[in-house]
């Protein structure tokens, strides 16, 4: 009767750990069968610069300094968002205090904006796919 025990007990665990192995939950199955990259580390640049927004073709979406570092946090100020929106499916839509602009779901290309943000939290989504294709960088006064 002991080894029948250890024998169970042995098998329990090892259910277990295939089960916690495989992790994950209802939301991983719904997502699309790609990569989503969301970038929003890196170092802040100064005031005035170009910020490099990046959407498609695939599912990634990204925000970057001319040095293609990724924009984590902004002093407050004025800047301008070079946009490459590669494809029509997607769009880049930045919004915050006083600031909502995008590029359009139907259309790619490359466009631009002149934005001042002040102090908060800005967010930058692809609005079809916002669950997944999302990112945001803090502003400081």
């Amino acid at each position: 009767m002991g080894r029948n025990r250890t024998a169970i007990a042995i098998g329990l665990v090892v259910a277990a750990l295939a089960l916690a192995g495989c992790g994950g939950d209802d939301d991983d199955a719904a997502a699309p069968d790609t990569e989503t990259t969301t970038t929003t580390t890196g170092t802040a640049p100064e005031t005035g610069a170009v910020l490099n927004a990046s959407v498609g073709p695939g599912f990634e979406i990204s925000l970057t300094t001319e040095d293609g570092e990724p924009v984590e946090s902004l002093a407050a100020g004025s800047y301008t968002i070079s946009t490459d929106d590669q494809s029509d499916i997607h769009n880049f839509h930045l919004t915050g205090e006083g600031v909502d602009v995008d590029t359009g779901v139907s259309e790619s290309g490359t466009d631009s904006f002149d934005v001042t943000v002040t102090e908060g939290t800005y967010t930058f989504v692809c609005d079809p796919h916002a669950g997944s294709m999302n990112g945001d960088f803090d502003v400081s006064g």
